[in-house]
């Protein structure tokens, strides 16, 4: 049977190109999501509803959670799965937001609702947004708990999911109360309520090179010794001001933002003074931190809290900060104080966490008079550490391609996704070189075998 140049040349490049390309471009594996962010104002009319005249109450932010934009809640530290093939993705964020409202005589609220938790899931064109729910039941007051309700059905839209990038980012997605939802949310919206759009980014691992399997490693043990008179190896504590003014310095009034420096870390909803140095011994603590944050914006706004300091003494403990402003500049200014009873060390660090801060007089005059004696500012938490090998607790992770929150960003008109793969770079996935050197090889190939199979006909 006489061979066809073009059936040649066909077996040859599916055999070359079946050598180079690596088993795994048949499968995209399933790669870990670790950090990112989730954007959600939950219902901006049920916030309204909960502020406003009627319910006369307020909103809370636990676990890390942060405001965004205009009524917006974030949720931070992504963590989960994502398979390019098929699109499939599912990530949980921590935080949370807690709504009271209608406080009776007793100091009490009828209602109480707090979510948290979220966690996206999409298969296909659809996804579903699960949270944690405690509410409390309108009329009885019955508090009921439930863990990862599905609580909205989101709209992808046509969206693609599949690809093989390093970010998911997907904007303003229709989300629509469920029925399991509108059951955990007191009985005040229905099932098919539309709720606010949800937005999310969330890195992707790349897949891990497969290594050849070895016999684990014995470990030995490492030796620790004791922190000598209660030195601390290293510290940091976190604390956010006050959400309120963090909005007013980005809002409407102040046009400001802020800028961090000298070590201090922006967590998203708190600010993180890292470099604890001073001493520890039976519940008290004694600690200076790095870091500056300074606030500026319109109304004359300029204020820098630095060289952040924290002292815990028979279970009360006390922020300080230098302050510098307009008005004021003072050294070592007790700016709020907290509960910090029973601190005692577990596994090397020493702990408080979001314990909840009052305003001293002085921290009162430090912001110019806004806030009066005794208002209630943002939890503080602390960690420090009395032995080598003990780890700080992580700041949020909103992810690489989180935007800064200072100042607040926009929101798009409509849903919208960036696409989920990305073209790779020569120095990523499959060789350049190897490749076009193949190329060249083919088409000598190819040119032999086809004169090869032309000199075959001419002969007689």
């Amino acid at each position: 049977m006489p061979i066809r140049p073009r059936a040649l040349l066909t077996v040859l490049c599916a055999a070359v190109l079946g050598a180079l390309l690596p088993a795994a471009t048949a499968h995209a594996e399933s790669r870990t999501v670790q950090g990112g962010r989730l954007d959600w104002g939950i219902k901006s009319s049920f916030q309204s509803y909960v502020t406003g005249p009627v319910a006369k109450g307020g909103y809370s932010l636990t676990g890390g959670a942060a405001t965004v934009g205009g009524s917006g809640f974030r949720f931070h530290s992504a963590t989960g799965s994502y398979d390019g093939d098929t699109g499939t993705f599912r990530a949980a964020f921590s935080g949370g937001v807690r709504f009271v409202g209608h406080r009776t005589a007793g100091g009490a609220h009828q209602l109480d609702l707090t979510l948290s938790r979220p966690t996206v899931s999409i298969s296909g064109s659809s996804g579903t947004l699960y949270v944690d729910v405690v509410s409390k039941a309108r009329g009885t007051g019955a508090v009921t708990t439930s863990r990862q309700v599905p609580f909205a059905s989101l709209s992808l839209g046509g969206i693609d999911m599949r690809g093989g990038g390093t970010s998911v980012v997907l904007n303003n997605l229709p989300a629509t109360l469920t029925a399991q939802g509108a059951r955990s949310f007191a009985g005040y919206y229905t099932a098919g309520t539309a709720l606010d759009p949800v937005s999310l980014a969330a890195d992707v691992q790349r897949p891990a090179a497969k290594q050849p399997s070895t016999p684990p490693a014995s470990k030995t043990p490492r030796a620790t010794a004791d922190a000598p008179e209660g030195r601390l190896r290293d510290g940091a504590v976190d604390w956010g001001v006050r959400r309120t003014f963090r909005e007013y310095v980005t809002g409407d009034i102040a046009r400001g933002r802020w800028t961090l420096s000298s070590g201090a870390l922006d967590g998203g909803a708190l600010y993180r003074f890292p470099g604890g140095s001073g001493t520890y011994r039976d519940g008290d603590l004694t600690a200076a931190f790095d870091g500056t944050v300074r606030f500026t914006g319109e109304q004359g706004l300029d204020l820098a809290l630095s060289a952040v300091r924290v002292t815990v003494e028979d279970g009360r403990g006390t922020l300080y900060a230098d302050v510098t402003s307009p008005e004021r500049t003072g050294k070592k200014v007790p700016l709020v104080t907290f509960a910090a009873k029973q601190l005692k060390p577990r596994k090397g660090l020493v702990t408080v966490t979001e314990a909840p801060a009052k305003l001293t007089a002085e921290g009162a005059e430090s912001f110019g008079g806004m806030y009066p004696k005794g208002t209630a500012m943002d939890p503080v938490s602390l960690a420090v550490a009395l032995t080598d090998d003990a780890e700080l607790p992580a700041l949020p992770d909103l992810g690489s391609t989180a935007p800064s929150p200072s100042p607040s960003p926009s929101v798009t008109d409509g849903p919208s996704a960036e696409p989920v793969a990305r073209a790779a770079r020569d120095d990523e996935g499959l060789p350049v070189l190897p490749l076009t050197l193949a190329a060249g090889s083919l088409l000598v190939l190819a040119a032999g075998a086809a004169v090869a199979v032309r000199r075959r006909r001419a002969r007689p």
